[in-house]
């Protein structure tokens, strides 16, 4: 019996698929969600996997693929959870069986070093890797360290949070480093065009045996 004999994916809400993400993911916190897919097993009622994509609350990720005029053509696969009682082909399943389902063209996920992480799903499901994330650090507000920075800061400066709540609750934690991977979601002509607009090198994926390969 095949994988996709045995599991099927559905679209899950936005409440459901956040309640498993803040349970299940490694950084356990909310993020935006515009569609969300869940596995199960065929007749099966448990929720066994995760994928979610939303619009990033950063206009510099957004503008900073493709240009402003591809900015609001952009998803960021945020969150990817499976259980461990799934083999490894429900991450690459998940991911391949549902961009198609996107009505977005451009595709941008991260892969964090701190976690030892390469994205090895995404360069199995033909991903561009365009490197490294800059070096960065972020804002983090006592009460909220759960929140990423774009949330609770969202159009703020550092200056402005600053203000906002207080220069003794806040501090300033340096961002790990993350791969960054895009996918195209069009067809040949329409992204060689995107190719063309892309504002990041093509390089080649990153290796390393003693990462965790995930």
């Amino acid at each position: 019996m095949g994988f996709k004999d045995e599991f099927v994916i559905k679209q899950i809400p936005y409440k459901e698929a956040i309640n498993i993400v803040i349970k299940h993911h490694y950084l356990h916190r909310r993020c935006p969600v515009s569609i969300a897919f869940g596995l199960f097993k065929i007749n099966n009622v448990e929720c066994l996997g995760v994928i979610t994509y939303g619009v990033s609350a950063s206009s510099t990720l957004l503008k900073g693929i493709c240009g402003q005029e591809e900015a609001k053509n952009v998803y960021e696969l945020n969150r990817l959870w499976v259980d461990d009682s799934v083999s490894k082909n429900g991450e690459s399943f998940l991911v391949g069986n549902t961009i198609k389902l996107l009505d977005k063209e451009i595709i941008v996920s991260f892969a964090d070093t701190s976690r030892g992480h390469l994205g090895i799903i995404y360069q199995a499901s033909n991903f561009i890797y365009t490197g490294l994330s800059r070096k960065f650090k972020d804002p983090v507000v006592m009460g909220k360290e759960n929140e990423h920075h774009a949330t609770f800061g969202h159009g703020l400066t550092n200056k402005q949070i600053i203000e906002k709540y207080g220069a003794e609750n806040v501090k300033f934690v340096e961002r790990s480093r993350k791969h960054r991977y895009i996918f195209f979601n069009c067809n040949s002509k329409r992204k060689s065009m995107l190719l063309k607009k892309l504002r990041y090198p093509i390089l080649p994926y990153p290796k390393n045996t003693k990462a965790e390969q995930v």
